[in-house]
């Protein structure tokens, strides 16, 4: 996130509430499964939603916030009450997350109420450019942690709503990973708006059974995808100068990398032709190994987070809500990575995918998990290994709407995964200029030194036809 825009802004902060269902729920203990204990997961990832004003927008900013609604609902109260009825479905947000005495994740379920923050921001959206670009320092004014008090554990849900002078609003909903994945995340976001847009219930009703994905340790010798001491190493890593930044890319530059790599197949057998995620995913990995410098004689590792709801016998029920996500990995070596043809890179991609669809490989990839997590091994970051999340089929900046219309931004906040530097989301194309429409926003992080080099990496991307860097 480039900070292009350095409108100087104040906010005025209400006391934190805590909003509880407004019915009375079911309380007791719940437990979570074998992939929602997974190493690295239990952090709150925090996101901002960008809602324009549903009223004429044409005021200076020195008009009077309240009356830019013109007689319309506040956001905040209707956010507010349809939390309130939201939390009568998915109540354990409600509660308090914390490790019992063999170290897994439970939720108390006690209808204690999900931290709610409201603010007024002294200027306009459009100021802000809808926070298209802004410098993470700024989108983190528009979330906020609610720390745990005591040992009773801690909230797994955190809402902040930031009025604007304009009427436009955004939402900073804090949530943690432990308990929902990105379609989860969705799924209740999306069963939010709908209650806030005057349905009488979810379209979707939440299903909790996390036992379905529980599985018993495997008691094979748990051996790493590859000997730490042969990882690829960055002169830059570690560090804790990073910096987190999005990149676009156009519809027009991801046609004309799949055709490069469809070129590069040649005769070969190819018939269903590449995604955008197999080509981008081998472009940003391979760009990735440039930008940090890693050694060509050292191996690095390609992680693609796949979604395994309907892949399994029988399949998740709709409406559950936890996470169900598998690994697609490619090992190779550095040299490999930097010189094979990007379309080789795609293609391992592609047959890693099919390979990790099987319903056998989710099994053993569970068991794994639950070993994991009794070892309690604790991920770092080392550059070598990239961790690719897609966020871009998950309806986020569609049909979510409070009755202010479909967001026209999502920012993600940079998430404490994989230890930053390792991670990497992909994004929808934000509805700021509509002739993003369709293209793809990356989020990465890296050191500071590395950036340039990445930047000139997805700059080249941009080239005309004749684009030799690709």
């Amino acid at each position: 996130m480039t900070n292009h825009h350095s409108t100087t802004f104040l906010l005025d902060k209400k006391d934190v509430v805590l909003v509880k269902p407004s019915k009375p729920t079911s309380l007791g203990v719940l437990s979570l499964s074998s992939i929602d204990n997974g190493p690295g997961l239990e952090l709150i990832c925090q996101t901002v939603y960008v809602y324009r004003s549903n009223v004429d927008s044409s005021y200076d900013n020195n008009h009077d916030f309240a009356s830019s609604f013109s007689g319309k609902a506040d956001p905040a109260c209707v956010i507010r009450e349809a939390l309130s009825k939201a939390l009568v479905y998915y109540y354990p947000l409600a509660g308090k997350l914390k490790k019992n005495s063999d170290g897994k994740l439970q939720i108390n379920c006690t209808a204690d109420g999900v931290p709610f923050l409201v603010a007024t921001a002294n200027c306009k959206l459009s100021s802000l450019h809808y926070l298209d670009g802004v410098d993470v320092e700024v989108a983190k004014q528009f979330v906020f942690d609610f720390p745990s008090e005591g040992d009773s554990g801690y909230h797994p849900l955190v809402l902040m709503v930031t009025k604007f002078s304009c009427g436009g609003f955004t939402i900073g909903m804090g949530l943690s990973h432990s308990v929902c994945d990105g379609f989860g995340a969705a799924q209740f976001f999306r069963a939010l708006a709908e209650l806030a847009s005057g349905k009488s219930e979810p379209s979707v009703k939440p299903v909790w059974e996390r036992e379905r994905l529980v599985a018993t340790p495997t008691e094979e010798p748990l051996q790493p995808p590859v000997d730490q001491s042969s990882l690829a190493t960055s002169p830059y890593m570690p560090t804790t100068d990073i910096l987190h930044e999005c990149f676009y890319v156009s519809t027009d530059s991801i046609k004309r990398l799949k055709l490069s790599l469809i070129g590069e197949c040649g005769n070969e057998n190819l018939n269903e032709g590449f995604t955008t995620i197999e080509v981008l995913g081998a472009y940003v990995w391979r760009s990735r190994f440039r930008a940090l410098k890693l050694n060509s004689d050292g191996k690095t590792l390609f992680f693609l987070t796949m979604g395994i709801r309907n892949l399994l016998n029988p399949p998740l029920p709709i409406g559950y809500y936890g996470n169900a996500i598998s690994s697609v990995n490619v090992l190779l070596m550095g040299g490999e990575l930097n010189q094979l043809p990007l379309s080789k890179v795609a293609k391992l991609i592609k047959d890693s995918k099919k390979v990790a669809s099987n319903p056998d490989y989710i099994l053993h990839s569970l068991r794994v998990s639950e070993r994991l997590r009794q070892q309690n091994i604790n991920y770092e970051a080392s550059g070598a290994s990239m961790v690719l999340t897609d966020w871009r089929q998950l309806g986020l900046l569609e049909e979510i709407d409070f009755g202010w219309k479909d967001p026209i931004n999502i920012i993600p906040l940079p998430m404490n995964i994989f230890g930053y530097v390792d991670f990497c989301l992909f994004l929808p194309s934000c509805n700021v200029d509509p002739s993003m429409k369709g293209g793809v926003r990356i989020f990465v992080s890296f050191p500071r030194a590395a950036m340039a080099k990445f930047r000139e990496e997805m700059d080249a991307l941009k080239l005309g036809d004749n684009g030799e860097r690709i």
